[in-house]
């Protein structure tokens, strides 16, 4: 028993919160970059949960990450909320779907996310086409909004990427320089 008192006394009890939130600021942006690649796990969601925790777990000062930095991580975290939500709608009407076509990629998306990955994929392109086609009855004009929304979200995906470089960016700089 007097070993591990010694342990315990050796450890302070800040050394052992602070392992604690460096593993789970860690936990979560290493499941966050995860996220980039599995569209079932809400990517930017959990490097933001991560910036924010590391931010006020550990304090401003402790964090090396000033307000600003955060500010601006929520403004990237907002943009990647953003191109993750309208995708696949601006992809629809970028290949001249109506405001049918657009609401019904929408629509898929939402219904999609309920059926997991294939839903998440095959949701708004399917939701784009009945919607064109509810509206024109023309299978090649509801096809095209399809196709227009299904490389909206592969675009988006990739800008989605490329947005969470940038998070992880700024945190990394924010902290090591």
């Amino acid at each position: 028993m007097t070993i591990l008192s010694g342990i315990f006394d050796a450890i302070s009890t800040d050394e052992i919160l602070g392992s604690l939130t460096w593993a789970l600021v860690i936990g979560l942006i290493v499941t966050g970059f995860l996220g980039t690649f599995l569209p079932i796990l809400p990517g930017t969601t959990f490097i933001f949960a991560g910036t924010l925790l590391h931010y006020f777990l550990l304090g401003m000062e402790a964090s090396g990450l000033a307000w600003q930095g955060l500010v601006f991580i929520t403004i990237v975290y907002s943009l990647s909320l953003i191109v993750d939500w309208f995708s696949g709608a601006i992809g629809a009407k970028w290949f001249g779907s109506s405001k049918w076509g657009v609401i019904g990629a929408i629509a898929g998306g939402i219904v999609g996310l309920f059926f997991g990955l294939p839903g998440l994929i095959l949701g708004p392109f399917l939701g784009a086409v009945l919607g064109e086609w509810t509206l024109r009855r023309q299978i090649v004009e509801a096809g095209r909004a399809g196709a227009g929304a299904w490389l909206g979200i592969v675009l988006g995906a990739a800008a989605k990427m490329a947005l969470i470089f940038v998070m992880l960016g700024l945190f990394v700089t924010a902290y090591f320089f």
